[in-house]
């Protein structure tokens, strides 16, 4: 079971956690929603939760609650900018579908 962060992801959300002034890392996630099922969520985490995974790369760390890790494991998340648009790019290998605008995904 494991959670990955490329260099990228890792950079920004440094960055980010810098300009906030606090924060132990980012919380991932997920919930019900959308027309596919499942949508990500992802917060930063001032206080871990004593059954969170915790797992750590490029010196950050990324906290999951045991319910969402059974449709995250195995996901890299990265960072990436195409055109004017920047955001988180889920590379998740238990999607079997998702929505025509991204939203939501199922497993």
């Amino acid at each position: 079971m494991a959670i990955t962060l490329t260099a990228a992801a890792a950079e920004h959300v440094k960055n980010f956690l810098e300009k906030r002034g606090k924060g132990l890392g980012l919380r991932l996630g997920v919930r019900t929603s959308g027309c596919s099922g499942m949508a990500y969520v992802l917060e930063f985490v001032d206080a871990s939760d004593p059954n969170d995974l915790v797992f750590e790369a490029h010196g950050v760390k990324v906290f999951v609650d045991p319910k969402s890790m059974t449709y995250l494991d195995g996901t890299e998340l990265d960072f990436g900018r195409e055109g004017l648009n920047e955001g988180f790019k889920f590379n998740n290998p238990n999607v079997k579908d998702a929505c025509g605008c991204g939203e939501s995904f199922n497993v």
